[in-house]
């Protein structure tokens, strides 16, 4: 039996893996063997060494640096190191995603935390934040925890760690707070009781400067030298460029020499060298002014300099040139603000010294070795040392590298007040987390390269899916942002957004349309749901606004009866040709007698303008389009994918063919899609039961100009209607009896901080005529107490789509309260629980979707 239920660990599992340095080929084999044991299923790589995204459901990489990475981000695809498979294999069932990204930015991925002896206040503080940056909790301290945080050894929890000698570390909370106000991980001795270095140790005590690997290959933005082939000892194989097509701008300024030996590595490793910015997929350039930097990067092309081109050829890996700060082309005059500026740095050490020189000069600003008082800035690594003094002394600003490279990354100075860039933690120099800081890639776009309407249809938008999806830092902003679970019986989706090329943005998501409060009410128990805010806060005018608004507002209080006698005068008509003079009476005789003045005084003037009408030829009549015959809505669909030029033709064929493909939200005769997906477009479309043709009959329609029959392209997936539980006619011919009716009457709440946010799940329940409130810690009552026995009729279900993070548990039991003194029957369950039930167009329920049962 044992053996049977293993069997099956991985059974809806597809994955595929990206090679690197610690990811051989044999740990591949092994772990592949593993996965094929366990019911999964391995998916190679493409030829040209893509990943086959529409046909994976876990990408195993111990490292987010491959081209695919933001793509399979967007389409929240999970991404976790190799030892994830190991670490669901020891459970016997599939462990938590979030412990094993391999995100950087999800500085606590790899924590386990428990808490021993900490306030209340500060434990909820610490445990919020740390599993919003990837960590997780658990209130027993189990072989899996890797870190304790206490005050003192003194607690039971820390003694029975410390008697069976688990591996974790116990910490201050001090380390904690010193990574959050950083937004980075630093070393942990300092922090390790039961002897902590920082209440032990004077923090004017010299630290020796640390190394950051993030820095490696990536100091300098112009290297100068690239050892020739034949001087390394041994003829190089690099498969980096296999199938892509390089530029090499003019203004990089390169030797004959050097250019010569960077062809003939890239053709030699399958590339191809190209001088158009259109066809090429990599742009190696200096400058971000030049037209070919400003149309690849409108274009979505990979674009880096010399030194991320070095790179690649050292290590013969893909690396993202916006990942580290010199690796991508610097602006030709700086940083706005940092001209002018003096900048010296103090307590960096070795390749960390010479990147923030390098930077500095970048920026704009000058560097300079010794520090004088003409100096504007100091950037150092720790509060103590000779410069820090003088500083103080001749009041220049002090900050750590987190301001010049977040200014560089931002392509604007960043603030001095922001407290990161002032903080020192007094036992840990800060060169130890140095360079790990990524572009913001919105700014870059906003300050470089904009694409609005005012570009010609010529140059096609940009479009980076991850720019649409996730922003800079997110993962440490925003609670489980890139951390996706990974179930055997949970289905990953995005239900934000589709995975199409379309040209949209979150606005295919119609608003939700403003219900008044009575909207709100169960249409079958009016008694049990109450409707409106807890608090409304009345519309009145603030005791602090100004005087004269106040005059103002009361003087249009004291006219408003004037003005509206005014308009209703203004609209005042006739009646059988009799009544008053004024009003719309006295407005059509004033009209009338300056009409006739206009014809009396020039007579002739009319006569000569018609008979220049009449001589003046007439237009040649503007072809008309077809009638529209059908509308389509499309998702998934991967044609127009960076390509709005080719979208554009393609939208104008499909219209000349009287096919007019339409926003969501508006009446369609078909929805399109490549596969069985669960985003909003398709559950909101599949509600209403539109007809789902495979993407292939749009492709035939533009191909070939003519429209096939459309019966035979109904979309048929049994891979995913397996995987989903359901047969998609089936549901389909449900949706166009229930007529967008499935959950009416049924009250559905949500948690406030639900993963993809409450707008999603709302436009889903709404599609189906569910009531749906929004569910938070301030929410009063909105069921009102019932007695059993003045209730016809047993108890009816509420239900409250909710994740499992402390803060939405606290609310489980005080819904369930709630929903009992109405009584109703309370069902806390994981959003998967309305998915499925629209995806099939039938109302069931099962335990499994309990919270209880769900998340563990």
């Amino acid at each position: 039996m044992a053996e049977q239920e293993g069997s099956s660990l991985f059974g809806l599992c597809t994955f595929t893996f990206v090679p690197s340095k610690d990811l051989t080929d044999s740990v591949i084999d092994e772990l592949s063997q593993s996965i094929k044991k366990y019911g999964g299923q391995v998916r190679d790589r493409k030829r040209d060494g893509s990943l086959p995204l529409a046909t994976i459901t876990h990408i195993v990489s111990n490292t987010i640096e491959f081209p695919q990475y933001d793509e399979s981000t967007a389409m929240m695809i999970p991404v976790v190191r190799s030892k994830w498979i190991s670490a669901s294999l020891a459970k016997g069932k599939q462990a938590q995603i979030r412990p094993y990204t391999p995100d950087p930015r999800m500085i606590f991925s790899d924590v386990m935390l428990s808490c021993a002896d900490i306030p209340d206040t500060d434990k909820d503080a610490i445990i919020g934040a740390t599993m919003a940056m990837g960590g997780m909790y658990s209130d027993n301290v189990t072989k899996l925890t890797t870190h304790i945080c206490a005050l003192s050894v003194d607690h039971p929890k820390v003694q029975m760690t410390m008697e069976r000698k688990h591996k974790c570390k116990i910490v201050l909370p001090h380390w904690f707070d010193d990574c959050f106000r950083l937004g980075k991980r630093i070393d942990e001795a300092p922090y390790l009781l039961p002897d902590p270095e920082i209440l032990r140790v004077s923090p004017e005590r010299s630290i020796e400067p640390q190394c950051s690997p993030y820095i490696d290959g990536a100091i300098s933005a112009r290297p100068d030298y690239l050892q020739p082939p034949e001087s390394l000892g041994r003829k190089l194989h690099l498969t980096v460029f296999n199938e892509k097509k390089v530029m090499l701008s003019k203004d990089l300024e390169m030797r004959d020499r050097l250019r010569r030996i960077v062809v003939d590595l890239v053709t030699s490793g399958g590339g191809q060298m190209t001088d158009s910015a259109d066809e090429c997929d990599w742009l190696v350039c200096r400058y971000r002014d030049t037209e070919e930097y400003v149309r690849a990067s409108q274009l979505g092309k990979t674009v880096g300099n010399m030194s991320w081109l070095f790179y690649l050829i050292q290590h013969n890996a893909w690396s993202n040139p916006l990942h580290r700060l010199l690796h991508y082309p610097e602006p030709r005059n700086g940083i706005p603000g940092f001209k002018g500026m003096k900048i010296s740095v103090s307590n960096y050490g070795g390749e960390a010294r010479i990147y923030l020189e390098n930077l500095i000069k970048c920026s704009g600003a000058t560097f300079t070795k010794t520090m004088k008082a003409d100096n504007t800035h100091l950037v150092t690594a720790r509060d103590n040392s000779e410069k820090c003094e003088a500083a103080r002394d001749w009041n220049i600003d002090m900050v750590n590298h987190l301001w010049i490279e977040e200014s560089y990354a931002k392509c604007e100075m960043q603030t001095l007040t922001v407290s990161k860039y002032t903080h020192f933690p007094p036992r840990t120099n800060l060169g130890e987390i140095i360079g790990q800081t990524f572009f913001d890639e919105k700014r870059l776009e906003a300050v470089y390269f904009p694409s609005g309407p005012e570009k010609s249809m010529a140059v096609p938008v940009r479009k980076r899916k991850a720019l649409d999806m996730t922003d800079e830092n997110s993962a440490v902003e925003k609670p489980g942002s890139s951390a996706i679970a990974g179930r055997q019986m949970r289905k990953e989706f995005n239900i934000m957004r589709d995975t199409d090329g379309e040209n949209v943005e979150m606005a295919d998501l119609p608003p939700p349309s403003e219900r008044r409060p009575s909207e709100f009410a169960t249409p079958a128990r009016g008694r049990h749901v109450r409707s409106g805010k807890e608090n409304e806060t009345p519309s009145t005018v603030t005791s602090s606004s100004r005087s004269a608004k106040d005059k103002a507002l009361g003087r249009l209080s004291v006219l408003a009866p004037d003005i509206a006698l005014y308009e209703k005068e203004k609209k005042r008509g006739l009646k059988d040709g009799h009544g008053p003079w004024g009003g719309k009476r006295a407005a059509d005789l004033i009209e009338r007698e300056h009409l006739n003045r206009r014809q009396t005084s020039s007579p002739m003037a009319g006569e000569d303008k018609e008979s220049k009408l009449e001589k003046r030829p007439a237009k040649k009549a503007k072809p008309t389009l077809p009638e529209v015959d059908v509308r389509i809505i499309l998702t998934g669909f991967k044609r127009w994918v960076n390509d709005k030029a080719k979208e554009d033709a393609d939208r104008k064929k499909l219209r000349d063919l009287g096919i007019a493909v339409v926003q969501d939200g508006q009446p369609c005769d078909y929805l399109i899609a490549p596969q069985l997906v669960r985003t909003v477009k398709f559950l909101r479309n599949l509600s209403k039961g539109a007809i789902v043709l495979s993407s292939n009959w749009v492709e035939q329609c533009i191909d070939t100009k003519q429209v096939p029959d459309p019966e035979e392209y109904i979309l048929r997936d049994k891979e995913n209607e397996k995987r989903f539980g359901l047969k998609l006619e089936t549901s389909i011919r449900r949706a166009q009896k229930n007529q967008g009716r499935l959950l009416r009457g049924i009250p559905i709440y949500c948690t406030v901080g639900i993963k993809n946010g409450i707008e999603s799940y709302q436009a889903i329940a709404e599609a189906n005529d569910a009531i749906f409130m929004v569910y938070g810690p301030k929410s009063g009552t909105t069921i009102k107490p019932t007695n059993p026995e003045d209730d016809e009729g047993g108890p009816e279900p509420v239900y409250l789509l909710t994740t499992s993070t402390p803060e939405e548990k606290k609310l489980w039991k005080r819904f369930e309260d709630m929903a009992r003194k109405g009584n109703m029957e309370p069902r806390v369950v994981a959003s998967d629980w309305l998915l499925d039930v629209v995806m099939k167009q039938e109302v069931s329920f099962d335990k499994k979707y309990l919270v209880t049962n769900f998340f563990t």
